[in-house]
C-alpha cells in the first residue's frame, strides 16, 4: 500500500498521543533536553540506529545537551505520513532511557 499524506484531522489525532511533538509547517518535530552532552550524543546514535532500521530518516540536530528532530516523507512531496509518526513513536519510547525530557 503506497504512503499517503495524512489529513489535518489524522495529524491532530496522532499528535494527541505524542505529548511534546508538534507539526511545524510540513514537518513533525520534537526537541529533547538531556542532562549532559554525552547523553544527548548517545540519544542521537540510538535515533540514527532506529532510522536505519525503518529506512526513514529525520533531520537530527545535536546541541550541547539537546536533541531536536523533524521529519516528513519526501516520497509524497514532503508531507507528514504514518511513517513519520511511526518514527516519532519509536523515538518517544527510547528517549526516557537516555534521561531525555
Amino acid at each position: 500500500m503506497p504512503l499517503e499524506p495524512l489529513s489535518q484531522k489524522e495529524i491532530e489525532d496522532r499528535l494527541a498521543e505524542l505529548p511534546g511533538w508538534s507539526v511545524d509547517g510540513d514537518r513533525l518535530s520534537r526537541s529533547y533536553r538531556l542532562g549532559t552532552h554525552f547523553a544527548a550524543a548517545a540519544l542521537v546514535v540510538h535515533i540514527a540506529q532506529v532510522q536505519e532500521e525503518l529506512d526513514h530518516h529525520s533531520d537530527l540536530t545535536l546541541g550541547y545537551n539537546t536533541v531536536s528532530l523533524s521529519v516528513n516523507t519526501h516520497s509524497v512531496g514532503g508531507a507528514v505520513t504514518e511513517r513519520d509518526f511511526e518514527l516519532a513513536q519509536k523515538v518517544e519510547a527510547l528517549a526516557p532511557g537516555h534521561g531525555a525530557r
